[in-house]
């Protein structure tokens, strides 16, 4: 019975570095993907229906940042200063961009009556390529960020699963 009181605690410190090793795994494959992707998220959620028909809300989109050109027509996600909520919408209009010159872009939202300078910071009335846009779309999965949306705007939820998880550490044995 002594060798089983001494087991606990070693059951306990196993299971707490898996759990750690789970979680550095998932932090090292989203990091290896910003690097693949050059966008510091390149996994994001549509969180609003202003890109229907093309994406409803709640789909997983797959973001790439190494092409510096983008082109009228191409689905873009992008940031505002100030704001913390990244906005998934299509080029209308570019301007600039050839040589030393930036790349600005016009956006607007497919299921949206006007573009999307209201929506951007104040006093900015083009995006600009290089410092505003997180990536361009390049696929998605359909309805899959559903959870994480549910998650935000369910914020007890958050509570009960990670409750749920420490409880199942504790209890699970190997």
């Amino acid at each position: 019975m002594l060798a089983l009181d001494q087991l606990r605690p070693r059951q306990a410190l196993s299971q707490l570095l898996n759990f750690c090793l789970i979680l550095s795994t998932a932090f090292m494959l989203w990091k290896g993907l910003s690097v693949a992707t050059n966008s510091p998220s390149p996994i994001v959620v549509v969180l609003s229906g202003s890109m229907e028909p093309a994406f409803q809300r709640g789909d997983l989109l797959f973001l790439w940042n190494r092409d510096m050109d983008t082109s009228v027509g191409e689905i873009v996600v992008y940031n505002v200063k100030g704001k913390d909520i990244p906005i998934v919408h299509r080029v209308m209009r570019r301007y600039g961009g050839g040589g030393i010159d930036p790349l600005y872009l016009l956006t607007k939202g497919d299921n949206n009556l006007a573009d999307d300078t209201e929506l951007y910071a104040t006093g900015q009335n083009y995006l600009n390529r290089e410092r505003d846009v997180v990536g361009s779309v390049r696929g998605y999965v359909p309805f899959v960020g559903y959870v994480t949306i549910w998650l935000s705007e369910n914020p007890w939820m958050k509570k009960v699963m990670l409750g749920l998880t420490a409880v199942m550490m504790v209890v699970q044995r190997e």
